[in-house]
């Protein structure tokens, strides 16, 4: 087992779920989804290179970084498939997953992704990187929200609490900067994700204030997409209920014959 890996366990089951947060966010977030997802199945909420319990992990920063690890942390725990699911920034770890090892992965659920276009509010981003006290963590979520929605003071105890931890508000900064330097996000390649074979569901939020939602307009013809009514990009706060029902709707369908694994291929 990978030490400086975090991943919190539930449930018992054939089926295994693995829930990637968004940047600035852990493992707790999930709390509102898994309930529902516990019927027959196991899931693993990983807090990402960088943050909360796996704040020490060396390299941390990069989505390639985060996917090469919960492989390898997967692989230790003698996981040979499971469904994948990411938001945001764990969005973009979980596609780079299925993209360099896609019989290892039963589904794909990406809500609001990282990496699928240049475009990323990197003022905000960086704002909620260095928010610290529990009146800026709160306004940027509510910023990051749709425009109804009321942050949760759970997540808003859990985010204050992860920051107070040495070293990690200085670490968040760091990969905000990195994450959005020029202004923009990285993309990944078009070719990577047409050729995945695994059911692969898109959610994103109408109100997406930090990645738009126009960013799913061209999604490869293989993929479902869901679009989220008056919902900003804080999916996993803002609609848990629906964000379980969609997991557990796009693990029961079926993929398409398999395609060459160009990510691997590239390296």
């Amino acid at each position: 087992m990978i030490s400086s890996l975090y991943a919190a366990e539930q449930g018992v089951g054939p089926r295994v779920i693995v829930l990637l947060h968004g940047f600035g966010g852990g493992h707790d977030v999930w709390r509102d989804v898994t309930a529902p997802l516990l019927n027959g199945a196991r899931t693993l909420a990983y807090d990402l290179p960088g943050h909360g319990l796996s704040l020490d992990f060396p390299g941390a920063g990069p989505a390639k970084v985060a996917a090469n690890a919960i492989l390898a942390d997967l692989a230790a725990r003698g996981i040979k498939r499971a469904h994948i699911v990411g938001h945001s920034m764990g969005g973009a770890v979980a596609a780079l997953m299925a993209a360099a090892e896609p019989a290892r992965v039963a589904s794909l659920t990406l809500l609001a992704p990282g990496g699928f276009g240049h475009e990323i509010n990197a003022a905000l981003l960086r704002r909620f990187a260095a928010a610290v006290d529990k009146d800026e963590i709160r306004a940027c979520l509510a910023a990051m929200s749709g425009p109804h929605q009321v942050p949760a003071e759970h997540t808003v105890d859990v985010l204050f609490e992860m920051r107070g931890r040495p070293g990690q508000a200085a670490r968040l900064v760091e990969i905000a900067a990195a994450m959005t330097r020029d202004d923009r996000q990285g993309v990944i390649p078009r070719q990577w994700l047409e050729a995945l074979n695994m059911p692969v569901m898109v959610a994103w939020g109408t109100d997406d204030t930090v990645l738009p939602v126009t960013q799913a307009d061209d999604l490869p013809s293989q993929f479902h997409l869901h679009h989220v009514l008056e919902a900003g990009h804080m999916l996993v706060e803002e609609a848990p209920d629906l964000v379980a029902e969609i997991i557990r709707r796009n693990m029961n369908r079926r993929g398409r014959s398999r395609r060459p694994n160009l990510a691997a291929a590239a390296g």
